[in-house]
C-alpha cells in the first residue's frame, strides 16, 4: 500500500483559533488524515465540545482542546508547556487565531483597537512561532503555516489596521522561512479570500458590501471554510516538502 503524500499519520499538529470557521475545518481535515490535533482558542468548554464531536466522527487521528489567549505571552507559554509535556514535540503549527475588532477608517481607529489587533495578529503569531520553531529545531524540523489574508495584499475597505497586520504576517512568513529552512522548518502562508465565517460576518452579512465585493471575485461567490482547509493540509504534508516561503491565495481568483 502506497503512503499518501498528504498523510499526517503520526504528526502532532497545533491549530490556533480552531473553535470555528477555517480553524475548525482545518483541524477536522488534519484529523481525517491521521494527525493528533491540538485545537486551541480562548474557551476550553467550546474546545472540549468540538473535540468530542470530531472524535465521534471516527477520524483516523485524534483531537484534544487546550485553551490559550494567543495575544498573551503567559498564556502561550503555558499552552506549550502543557503540550510538550504530553507529546514532547510539535510537527505542525497553524497560526489561525486572529482578531478584527474595528470596522472603520484608519483615521478613526482607536489606539486600543490598534494595540489589540497588533497583539494578536502580529505579536501573537511571532511569539508562538518563535517558541514552536525552537521545539521544531530540536526535533529536526516541521511546518508552520500562517493564516494571512488577501487583505494583506489589497487592503480591505474599512479594515485598515487588520489589513496592515496581515501584510506583516506575509512579511513574517518570508523572513522566518529564509531563516529556518536550514533547520528543516518550512514556513508558508495561506491567504483566504472572502469566506463564510462568523469572523467575516461584518462583510458576509452586509448586503451592500457583498454587492461591491462579489463582482471583483471571478468565481462570483464567497468560500466555505472547507474550501480553505485543503490549502493548509497541502502545506503541512510531505506533498509540500520542497515548498517554503510562499503565500497561497485561496480567493476565487480575486488576486488574478
Amino acid at each position: 500500500m502506497n503512503h499518501s503524500p498528504f498523510s499526517l499519520a503520526g504528526k502532532i499538529a497545533l491549530v490556533t483559533g480552531a473553535s470555528r470557521g477555517i480553524g475548525e475545518a482545518t483541524a477536522r481535515l488534519f484529523a481525517s488524515h491521521g494527525a493528533q490535533v491540538i485545537i486551541s482558542s480562548r474557551r476550553q468548554e467550546a474546545l472540549d465540545e468540538l473535540a468530542e464531536k470530531i472524535n465521534q466522527e471516527g477520524h483516523a487521528g485524534n483531537v484534544i482542546g487546550m485553551a490559550c489567549h494567543i495575544g498573551n505571552s503567559e498564556s502561550v507559554t503555558e499552552l506549550l508547556k502543557k503540550l510538550t509535556a504530553k507529546f514532547d514535540r510539535i510537527d505542525i503549527l497553524v497560526n489561525n487565531a486572529a482578531t478584527n475588532p474595528f470596522f472603520g477608517e484608519l483615521l478613526d481607529t482607536p489606539e486600543s483597537m490598534v494595540n489589540k489587533t497588533i497583539d494578536v495578529n502580529i505579536k501573537g503569531y511571532l511569539m508562538i512561532s518563535q517558541l514552536v520553531g525552537k521545539i521544531m529545531k530540536e526535533h529536526g524540523g516541521g511546518s508552520i503555516i500562517n493564516t494571512a489574508s488577501i487583505n494583506g495584499v489589497i487592503p480591505g475597505p474599512m479594515q485598515g489596521i487588520y489589513s496592515i497586520t496581515k501584510a506583516a504576517v506575509i512579511s513574517m512568513t518570508a523572513s522566518m522561512a529564509k531563516e529556518t529552512a536550514r533547520y528543516g522548518i518550512r514556513v508558508n502562508a495561506v491567504l483566504p479570500g472572502l469566506t463564510d465565517t462568523k469572523f467575516a460576518s461584518a462583510l458576509t452579512k452586509n448586503e451592500k458590501m457583498l454587492k461591491s465585493i462579489l463582482p471583483m471575485i471571478p468565481m462570483a461567490r464567497m468560500a466555505q471554510p472547507e474550501e480553505i482547509a485543503p490549502a493548509f493540509l497541502f502545506l503541512a504534508s510531505d506533498a509540500a516538502s520542497y515548498i517554503t516561503g510562499i503565500n497561497l491565495p485561496v480567493d476565487g481568483g480575486l488576486l488574478c
